[in-house]
């Protein structure tokens, strides 16, 4: 009886992480990364899905990375240079409340970006151990 109630607990335990780590949130050299991939589906720039990896360390965003996508490489380039040190620093908090502006000449792909770190961080917070 007691090692089907420990075999029990054992499974309940496993199946909450799986849950709050459904795979968009994963760990990697300490830091905890939200992957959008799977987390924004429906968020599209110009030419499709922007989606972007965030780390996060000590309640901190660390860095975002943007991952694949069909976007125009020259406009990308300069989302990069504008955008992606943003959030940098800043508590996880503080980086749902900052307000980023688009990139001129790269309006829709900003806005995945920004839309993608937003609900990125969003879901880091309902999902946080």
């Amino acid at each position: 009886m007691t090692k089907k109630i420990l075999f029990i607990a054992v499974v309940a335990v496993a199946l909450m992480s799986a849950a709050r780590f459904d795979g968009a949130v994963t760990k990697e050299n300490g830091a905890t990364v939200v992957n959008t991939t799977t987390v924004c589906p429906d968020v599209e720039g110009y030419a499709g899905a922007v989606p972007v990896k965030i780390y996060i360390r000590k309640n901190k965003v660390e860095k975002i990375e943007i991952l694949k996508n069909q976007e125009t490489p020259k406009y990308m380039v300069k989302v990069k240079k504008a955008l992606l040190n943003a959030w940098d620093g800043l508590t996880v908090k503080e980086a749902k409340a900052k307000k980023v502006d688009a990139v001129t000449g790269a309006t829709f792909s900003s806005q995945a970006i920004i839309d993608n770190v937003q609900k990125g961080l969003a879901h880091y917070e309902k999902n946080k151990k």
